[in-house]
């Protein structure tokens, strides 16, 4: 995959304009401190032939003076232009990781369910990281050297022009030798990324998973896994560092072929006597310098090498967008909403059976379904097609009469709560994770649905209150009070409709009972689709939809169903009693 010049031009501009001032201070410290490398050996030249000619030496302080003022500004505008470097680098990197970051939010979820976080924590962090020099340095270099190097031939054409000649030769030969191979490390370095990209992500993975890992004795095949990343990942790693050795030895090897020619060209010329021996010192001191540009030239090309295979990656990521499209313009009403599934089919995987098939449902705004069916039957399915975390293939989903692809999706998912039995919970404050970073919502609010739901005694036990700091490990929560800081999100919220899936599993008898009272307060009002197992949480319901491997086992209302001895709800409920 080829990038065009276009577009590294483009990123350049997207991230630098920005601090367009900083930039032009590198590029004028830079700038400085490479006229002044120039500048410098002229003074020692002057220095040996007034030395050498036994002429007047009355100067010969003042130029030492010259030079080692000179020598302390080179250094003072080298400390300055990697200050500037950096800044730059960490301001661009760290803008474009949330550019990045904020773009895998909105990706759909079979993205995510296809690219392990571990990969996208490589992506974000590891291919940004070898941008940085390219954001503060690389152009800026390659044209500062271009600079440098076109001042010393400019310079040796005006000491003597048969040095001039024979050194722009030699810097064209070099030059062109170094971008015939700068291509030669891409492939290995675009190799090496995608599989530290695959061993990070298996890391994450397997330390996500470290108590199942080693309570099932799995650590044996953990390891083995490493280790068979880590026999892939050495030889691409050689290989690339190979390619980038090569380049490196070319180089060495034109300095060398420099020398010598600048030695013979300054022999020759002495021997002539058309040049000073303070001259001859000048052109083998330029000829070493020009050793400098071609050097950070050949190094700039190979980090543009590892730049390029990053980009390519990031391209990748970049042009990934989602298939959930956000087109909608219809705005949902304050209260309640009716909920309407027409025919809908949908897989997970195209080609596949599908989890949901020919699913017709009718639910009147204010009122609340419970979703019946064993494990994989499609109903969290139906939850997050409601949330358009993924779309259907065909079929029809209403809200309020409107088909869902016509609501824009924020607004799509602030008006649908949903409540799961995995709390997720965040390292930040008690108040962030319950507003999740909304600081628009008043305290007094957040305190009053608190007190509502039951949980101010655990409130007032917090040292430092809405500002106590709550780690991921739930830090003391039990799971009870978990669960019922995810009820006060969807308070806060204030959805028009409200979906909980197995909101009340796993909860002793007391804690239970409080989580049923918070659910029948959060449902006043507001329509509500229910996901259970058992069916004394269904209690609550007005209709009843049955699943079984996508399908619509039974339908209807709930009072109705019971009444029904032949229904298969009657007939769970029967089972439950005896």
């Amino acid at each position: 995959m080829s990038i065009p010049f276009q577009y590294y031009g483009s990123l350049l501009a997207d991230y630098l304009k920005p601090q367009r001032w900083t930039v032009i201070g590198l590029a004028i410290a830079l700038l400085s401190s490479i006229m002044l490398q120039i500048i410098n050996p002229q003074i020692l030249g002057y220095f040996i032939d007034a030395v050498t000619q036994k002429g007047s030496q009355q100067n010969l302080p003042w130029a030492a003076l010259l030079f080692i003022v000179i020598g302390f500004l080179i250094q003072t505008f080298s400390v300055i232009a990697t200050y500037l470097g950096e800044t730059v680098a960490w301001t661009a990197t760290n803008a474009l990781r949330l550019d990045l970051v904020a773009h895998c939010l909105h990706l759909d979820l079979c993205f995510h369910k296809a690219h392990t976080p571990g990969e996208l924590l490589e992506r974000v962090d590891g291919d940004v990281n070898v941008l940085s020099r390219f954001f503060s340095q690389l152009i800026i270099h390659i044209g500062g050297n271009g600079f440098l190097l076109l001042g010393i031939l400019v310079v040796l054409w005006i000491e003597n022009p048969l040095a001039g000649l024979g050194l722009t030769i030699f810097s064209l030969v070099a030059l062109s030798l170094l971008l015939s191979v700068q291509s030669l490390a891409i492939a290995p370095w675009a190799q090496y990324r995608q599989i530290s990209a695959e061993f990070y992500g298996t890391l994450g993975e397997q330390i996500a998973g470290r108590e199942d890992i080693r309570a099932n004795g799995a650590v044996g095949y953990v390891m083995h896994r490493f280790h068979t990343l880590l026999q892939r990942w050495l030889p691409i790693y050689q290989k690339a560092r190979f390619a980038s050795t090569v380049l490196w030895a070319a180089s060495v090897g034109l300095f060398t072929v420099g020398n010598v020619i600048a030695l013979t060209i300054s022999a020759y010329l002495w021997q002539q006597k058309t040049i000073t021996i303070g001259t001859a010192y000048l052109i083998f001191h330029y000829t070493n310098l020009l050793a400098q540009p071609i050097e950070r030239i050949r190094e700039e090309l190979e980090q543009l090498q590892q730049v390029q295979a990053s980009i390519q990656r990031l391209q990748l990521l970049l042009y990934r967008h989602s298939v959930v499209p956000n087109r909608g313009t219809v705005a949902l009403p304050s209260g309640a909403v009716s909920v309407c599934f027409q025919q809908v089919w949908f897989s997970y995987e195209p080609g596949n059976a599908g989890v949901l098939q020919n699913i017709s449902f009718d639910l009147p705004a204010g009122q609340v379904l419970g979703l019946l069916g064993h494990t994989g039957s499609g109903k969290s399915t139906i939850a997050r097609l409601l949330l358009r975390l993924y779309d259907i293939q065909s079929g029809q989903i209403l809200l309020d009469g409107h088909s869902i692809t016509e609501i824009p999706l924020a607004q799509l998912r602030q008006r649908v709560g949903f409540v799961t039995q995995d709390v997720q919970l965040f390292q930040a404050t008690v108040r962030d994770n319950l507003t999740f970073f909304d600081s628009r919502i008043s305290d007094t609010w957040i305190l009053e649905i608190l007190a509502e739901l039951g949980l101010m005694p655990w409130m007032r036990s917090l040292p430092d209150g809405l500002n106590t700091s709550l780690g991921t490990d739930s830090s003391g929560l039990s799971a009870g009070q978990a669960q019922l800081l995810t009820l006060v999100r969807v308070f806060l919220k204030n959805p028009a409709l409200v979906i909980l899936d197995e909101a009340s599993a796993r909860l002793d008898p007391q804690t239970e009972a409080q989580v049923k009272q918070a659910i029948h307060k959060l449902l006043e009002n507001r329509t509500g689709i229910l996901i259970a197992h058992r069916l004394q949480t269904l209690q609550r319901a007005d209709q009843i939809l049955i699943l079984e491997q996508g399908k619509v086992v039974e339908y209807g209302d709930r009072q109705t169903l019971i009444s029904q001895p032949t229904s298969h709800f009657a007939q769970l409920l029967g089972k439950q009693e005896e």
